[in-house]
């Protein structure tokens, strides 16, 4: 147990003072409750209780978001309610505003508060959550594979948990918010099937999805619209959990999995290629060679679907925590660059979707799903890697909320030697009711 340490002022009222410097001008974003039992901050605003001084020490060794996460992840500090409340209201009170640079007196105070308060002292251990450590040149094949593994072999148990029975691990469309029976498995139909209609996809065709995940697509495909799927992935989980699952629903005759990186597909000629939230993970300098690569692997006339998620041109998209605990050497861009790339590689883009509220929708019912059955994930991975996961997933349903990121429907064709293409006269068919199973 922690020793109190008695202070002249309590000790929430010596972090909001220490903290001052470093935030926008106005009062403190939220009520602070230290160890102590001090409390400062308005009284109307969400409690953020910092249980241990080794809340404080985390961030002195690592200033800023990852401290911070850091913190919240090990249980040292914590949020009376409802954690997205808590966190909407703080990015509301600080708005744009920039915070003040602190001059070298305020640094020389909060030093001094964190020595008064105990927090000084060796570096805290990490939280028991599992870090990315890669190693190796950004986006080497080997790289690559490590950065998969860390988000996606985290256990196919939690993603079960996790997603609805289609283990679409993407955003969904929601066609009937407003209907109470309408459901998450519901909207991720909807979407598999706009995917396939935007695709033209019949009888007999060729699929190639690339990062198929854990099959939602390359089953659905195959299953409702008779067509022939090579589903690819770098996941050892997944090509495991989608081998199982197509052989359960008799579909090996049409879905073919390969665990490889898209550098390595062979052969060609599909009549229409996907990458479902996948073009995330192939990085800035490689976009340009993997957006070849799919002209490349395309038939004249064939149609490419890319479902993948933006940022704002002065938005940073990810970010340290992002990086290290959930998805290392993810690279976002404004949807206007994704476009110049893809038609640099003779794409002809034929249509963009943004689907940046029905994301919030669908992460949102994942944080339902985990706070729900939250005695079932800390059972399966451990409370650090729960609280991971909250993080996560409340900070994304912000930040789409908010518009500082965005998702979207990108549909392309390879055009032929005299630019024809195929589609049809108007998009009306993608849209005129569902005929999915």
């Amino acid at each position: 147990m922690t020793a109190k340490r008695p202070t002249p002022r309590g000790a929430a009222p010596l972090l909001a003072a220490a903290l001052a410097p470093f935030l926008p001008p106005g009062p403190l974003p939220v009520r602070l409750v230290a160890w102590d039992g001090s409390t400062a901050g308005p009284s109307d605003a969400p409690t953020v209780v910092v249980r241990t001084p080794r809340a404080l020490r985390r961030m002195l060794w690592q200033p800023g978001e990852l401290g911070l996460a850091e913190a919240y992840v090990a249980g040292d500090i914590d949020t009376e309610g409802d954690l997205r409340t808590s966190l909407g209201h703080v990015r509301q009170s600080l708005g744009e505003q920039a915070a003040a640079r602190p001059r070298p007196r305020d640094l020389a105070r909060a030093g001094l508060t964190a020595l008064t308060l105990g927090a000084a002292g060796l570096r805290p251990a990490q939280p028991a959550a599992p870090r990315a450590s890669l190693r190796g040149r950004l986006h080497i094949e080997a790289r690559d594979r490590a950065a998969i593994s860390h988000h996606y072999d985290l256990s196919n148990a939690f993603y079960e948990l996790l997603l609805d029975e289609s283990m679409a691990y993407s955003c969904a469309y929601w066609t009937r918010p407003e209907d109470p029976g309408y459901t998450l498995a519901d909207a991720q139909r909807d979407k598999l099937e706009l995917i396939c209609r935007k695709l033209g996809l019949q009888k007999g065709m060729r699929l190639l999805d690339i990062g198929c995940g854990w099959g939602a697509l390359a089953v659905y495909a195959a299953r409702v619209h008779g067509v022939h799927v090579t589903a690819v992935t770098l996941s050892g989980e997944q090509a495991a959990h989608v081998r199982a699952r197509v052989h359960g629903e008799g579909l090996d005759d049409l879905v073919e999995v390969e665990q490889r990186h898209y550098r390595q597909i062979s052969g060609g000629g599909y009549d229409a290629v996907t990458a479902i939230e996948m073009g995330e993970h192939v990085g800035d300098t490689a976009y340009p060679l993997f957006a070849t690569r799919l002209h490349q692997l395309l038939r004249p006339r064939g149609r490419l679907l890319v479902q993948q998620m933006s940022r704002g041109a002065v938005a940073p998209g990810g970010g340290p925590f992002i990086e290290k605990y959930i998805a290392p050497d993810m690279h976002m861009r404004p949807l206007a660059d994704t476009l110049s790339l893809l038609e640099a590689a003779g794409f002809e883009t034929r249509s963009t979707e943004s689907l940046r509220e029905h994301y919030v929708r669908t992460i949102d019912a994942w944080h339902r799903t985990l706070e729900e059955r939250w005695s079932e994930f800390t059972s399966l991975v451990g409370e650090p890697t729960a609280r991971v996961w909250r993080l996560y997933l409340v900070g994304s349903s912000l930040t789409f909320a908010q518009h500082r990121m965005g998702v979207d429907q990108i549909l392309a064709v390879h055009t032929d030697r005299l630019g024809r293409t195929a589609m049809p006269a108007t998009p009306a068919h993608w849209y005129a009711g569902r005929t999915g199973a």
